[in-house]
């Protein structure tokens, strides 16, 4: 018996929550700097369970360190046009990506 969605109802292998809500999500790319000028991306708005196995897909493409916390994901240095790449290429849509 196929499982089935709690959220639409739908068995799971037809099931679009998730590409649903990742065009309803509006994502921003920020850079800060920190301490002793060094810059940080933060990446927020993503309203993804898995927070923290996104960040490790984002540090392992960046081959940069960061961390996932407080709903952000902190990337050591400036990182913003590659993370949009890759989130462009893991199906959010590019219009709701913001660079600033």
């Amino acid at each position: 018996m196929a499982e089935i969605c709690p959220i639409c109802g739908l068995p799971r292998d037809i099931c679009s929550c998730g590409e649903i809500a990742k065009e309803q999500q509006r994502i921003r790319i920020r850079i800060e700097s920190r301490r002793w000028g060094k810059a940080v991306t933060v990446i927020d708005g993503i309203n993804d369970t898995d927070l923290n196995s996104l960040a490790k897909k984002l540090k392992a493409a960046c081959a940069c360190g960061g961390t996932a916390k407080n709903n952000q994901i902190l990337l050591q240095g400036d990182q913003r046009l590659k993370v949009k790449k890759i989130l462009v290429e893991m199906g959010y849509p590019e219009e709701n990506i913001e660079i600033q």
